[in-house]
């Protein structure tokens, strides 16, 4: 029988870490957490320094049971979880479950899962650490504090079914405070007046005013415009003053980390950020090559620059290979990371084998792994080739009769392509990245007489701040130190599926990248900021983050650190729970029953009027524009008839909005959607047309009005266009972009 026994979370892992052991070694798969606080109430005893009360979840049972079977036999334990504080918890939580002594275990770690990797681990291994498990045990206590404390709060005063968190309800108020700034900002007019002109040898180029007597000049009106127009729009001969050339040299970025990798696929690949941490997570566990399972990426959770000296070797003899002597670093480059709490003893995420190139693995890749593997193993290489040469020009013009008005001419030409040949940041295409950054000035010497074609004025204005996505949150967050590369996936999601906020297509006002606040998630911030001020403050949550590394360093005690956010904390809700009122806006109506006043109230659908003497009177109704709006619908479907009974059919507001109801209810329970129609026939069925729809959690869709016949539905609004190459309907990107539904044609509106 075999004496080592390995546990590791994932049968993936499990599977790959077994192509490189013998027959020594049994591993088995923990699947993730064995033990948590309860569900049901909010384990952790205050009152005795913090103590948490474990269980084991009933779907962890069986696994639990099977680990202590097989563990029967095994003289020696190697606990393989994740280096990172969730892993050192879950080896942790092992040992209480397995009841294992220090002589019965080892702890083992690994930035990657190669067979060098593990050999390695083996040969240098350690126990838990505890430091490690106490920073993990003391975020997973603070996030229940917080929650079981102010959620039930938020039940009582504003609405039921709310929650907050410690990390989520801080991101939130970043999303609602951008959204204010944007709402609050006020466009402001301004000119540009741009040149056409020819040069000496015929060769046209562009210039645009931008000094007047040495400094910038701006019109803010038309008027400001045709002023400047009126002095020099019948000049039709310039001379070149000045002709300034500059060399600048472009680094490559780091190697990613946690939270560069989810922002730079979110902006190049479309990922949001939880499906780039399951798609790495699938690279780092193993695929299944010819050879067997095998880690493509290093552990995908780091705050870390670093790359092994084994891998920037392997990247020098790969860009050799493939790009050449010119391209290839004499010294491997090393960043140094600005994050706080960096752990520098791990590897930024890098591919395994840089020799695997993607092309090479598309074969046992799907779609979606093959372009984050494409991503990190470019990304990689680029770290550790030559810096880009660009050539920068300044050309100004002047007219000769009024030499006060100085246009500007710029152009560049990138004079070695160095690391911009494989990678450029923002973009799956460097070679169109190469040409798109290049603007070509013809040849201007100083003193050079040139020729204006036509001077053109046009209107600009000022544009307001950028809605956050989840590649700007993501950044945001680790700027202001709030959270961890490990929260950011969950954080995002949670918001999202706790409806506070949307992602929403701000032209089209469908579903898109945009991360916008609803309704409850504003009113709710309102709420935490007011009275929870330290909560949702940006320095606090990040000064908690701070003293958790602490913790992890040994340096803080971790029930020391709890006392000092709760004991505060607790008092204040204590307070609150006493003081504060229900949210209400009191308004001018007056009940239609017994004539107190009407206050607007937040209930499972959103906001209503009810009357302010509720449960002594229980009248309500909707908003005015929500009235508004059934009455016009139940106008629109009057003659409408219940398909089942005949009987006449009712618009009724459900958690998705407005839809029609059998008036025979509760004896007839026959519903009808409300849908907006595209007019657009569905290309599938040929019988049906597509229509607007709202999906489970009240993303909009487009599909077949012929369901569950026809299953056609598509995420973007179709156009009734189809697409040239494949006949597909086109669908709607934005105002100015339209997509094939089925290939990668896209096409401008013009």
């Amino acid at each position: 029988m075999a004496k080592n026994f390995v546990i590791v979370e994932s049968p993936t892992k499990a599977k790959t870490i077994g192509r490189f052991l013998g027959k020594d070694y049994v591993i088995k798969a923990s699947m993730g957490h064995l033990r948590d606080l309860p569900s049901s109430k909010i384990g952790v005893d205050t009152k005795k320094n913090f103590q948490p009360t474990y269980v084991i979840p009933p779907d962890k049972q069986k696994t639990v049971t099977e680990l202590k079977k097989n563990l029967k036999g095994h003289p020696k334990v190697w606990i393989a979880t994740d280096e990172d504080r969730e892993g050192e918890a879950i080896g942790w939580h092992l040992l209480q479950i397995l009841e294992l002594k220090d002589k019965d275990y080892e702890r083992i770690v690994f930035h990657e899962i190669t067979p060098e990797a593990i050999k390695a681990a083996l040969k240098s291994p350690r126990k838990i650490d505890k430091r490690l498990f106490y920073a993990q045990q003391a975020r997973r206590i603070l996030d229940r504090l917080v929650g079981y404390k102010l959620s039930p709060l938020l039940w009582q005063k504003i609405r039921r079914g709310l929650s907050a968190g410690r990390v989520q309800s801080v991101a939130v108020r970043l999303l609602v405070e951008k959204e204010r700034e944007i709402q609050a900002f006020k466009p402001e007019e301004y000119w540009k007046i741009k040149g056409l002109f020819l040069n000496s040898g015929k060769e046209e180029f562009t210039a645009e005013l931008e000094r007047y007597k040495g400094k910038k000049w701006q019109a803010t009106n038309r008027k400001e415009a045709d002023r400047v127009l009126d002095v020099i729009g019948e000049i039709k001969n310039y001379l070149v003053q000045s002709v300034e050339k500059k060399e600048t040299h472009r680094t490559p970025p780091p190697p990613f980390t946690t939270s560069t990798l989810q922002q730079e696929a979110s902006r190049k690949l479309g990922f949001s950020v939880k499906q780039t941490m399951l798609i790495a997570q699938q690279l780092y566990e193993g695929i299944e090559l010819t050879e067997g399972s095998t880690g493509l990426i290093t552990y995908m959770r780091t705050d870390s620059f670093n790359l092994a000296t084994s891998a920037l070797e392997q990247a020098k003899e790969v860009i050799q290979k493939e790009f050449g002597e010119e391209f290839t670093l004499d010294t491997p480059r090393h960043y140094q990371t600005k994050s706080k709490g960096a752990q520098e003893a791990h590897e930024a995420i890098r591919p395994t084998n840089l020799g695997l190139k993607p092309e090479e693995l598309k074969k046992h890749l799907d779609a979606r792994q093959y372009k984050l593997y494409d991503l990190i193993w470019k990304r990689t290489l680029a770290t550790q080739m030559r810096e880009a040469v660009l050539d920068n020009t300044i050309v100004t013009l002047i007219p000769t009769d009024q030499p006060n008005y100085e246009f500007i001419a710029r152009g560049q030409i990138i004079k070695k392509p160095g690391f911009m040949r494989v990678y450029v940041e923002d973009t799956d295409d460097p070679e169109k990245a190469l040409e798109d950054q290049e603007k070509l000035l013809p040849s201007l010497a100083e003193q050079e007489k040139c020729t204006r074609k036509k001077l053109e004025p046009s209107q600009h204005f000022t544009q307001p701040p950028a809605h956050y996505t989840e590649a700007s949150l993501v950044k945001k967050l680790e700027a202001e130190g709030i959270g961890r590369p490990s929260t950011y996936a969950p954080t995002i999601s949670t918001i999202i599926a706790r409806e506070y906020v949307e992602k929403k297509n701000m032209e089209l006002n469908g579903p898109g990248k945009y991360l916008i606040p609803t309704e409850i998630g504003t009113v709710v911030t309102d709420f935490l900021v007011k009275n929870f001020p330290d909560i949702l403050d940006y320095g606090f949550t990040a000064k908690i983050e701070e003293e958790l590394d602490e913790i992890a360093e040994g340096k803080l005690v971790w029930t020391k650190s709890l006392h000092s956010f709760y004991d505060p904390f607790a008092a204040i809700l204590e307070i609150k729970a006493k003081t504060l009122k229900k949210f209400e806006e009191v308004t001018a109506e007056k009940c239609e029953k017994c004539g107190a006043p009407m206050v607007i109230k937040f209930g499972r659908f959103g906001k209503f009027m009810a009357c302010h003497k509720y449960p002594e009177c229980d009248f309500t109704r909707p908003l005015p524009e929500e009235e508004k709006k059934e009455k016009t619908l139940a106008k629109k479907f009057k003659d409408e008839k219940c398909e089942k009974c005949g009987a006449p059919m009712v618009v009724k507001r459900g958690c998705f909005g407005e839809f029609l109801a059998c008036s025979a209810y509760p004896e007839c329970k026959s519903t009808k959607a409300i849908a907006n129609n595209t007019g657009v026939k569905c290309p599938e069925c040929s019988k049906g047309e597509i229509v607007e729809r709202k999906s489970k959690k009240g993303r909009i869709f487009y599909g077949c009005n012929q369901y569950p016949k026809c299953k056609f539905a598509l995420w973007n609004k179709p156009t009734g266009k189809t697409c040239p190459k494949c006949k597909a309907l086109l669908v709607a990107v934005n105002k100015s972009k339209l997509k094939c539904s089925e290939c990668n044609y896209n096409q401008d509106i013009k």
